[in-house]
């Protein structure tokens, strides 16, 4: 399957086109979401429904290792951490597919996400397109 993000040469750019999806998504699921000024956030939209608000990163991966793709955990040489983000959200471009993933599940000293949209006992399979994760309260 083909997707027009996957003709997009540069990664900053293929990242970047991945944020405008999150936005346009996002809206669809009724969330507002915010951008930060600037890039040192740890995170890259604040998410909004009703009173609370969740930080998140957005990562997309066309990268595809035998039956799983894999998304990086980190901006540059730093690591997100669950102190500075509440949920990764992961693009599967050839997939089209989103992963909303909690950062206690996903930000437990791995370095990457391995993604198997084919395989249904994964442990991120709850996570596929679980828009309504962002739309609960944030626990402090």
């Amino acid at each position: 399957m083909f997707c027009p993000g996957m003709s997009i040469r540069y990664p900053k750019q293929r990242g970047e086109w991945a944020e405008l999806l999150f936005m346009a998504r996002a809206t669809e699921h009724g969330l507002v979401v915010a951008k930060p000024w600037g890039e040192s956030s740890h995170y890259d939209f604040a998410v909004q429904y009703k009173k609370s608000f969740h930080r998140v990163q957005v990562k997309s991966t066309m990268s595809q290792k035998k039956n799983a793709y894999n998304c990086h955990l980190h901006g540059g040489r730093i690591y997100y951490t669950p102190e500075e983000v509440d949920f990764i959200a992961a693009y599967i471009i050839p997939r089209d597919l989103w992963y909303i993933v909690p950062a206690a599940v996903a930000l437990t000293g791995q370095k990457r996400l391995y993604l198997t949209p084919d395989y249904q006992k994964s442990i991120y399979e709850p996570y596929r397109e679980a828009w309504h994760l962002l739309r609960k309260r944030r626990r402090t």
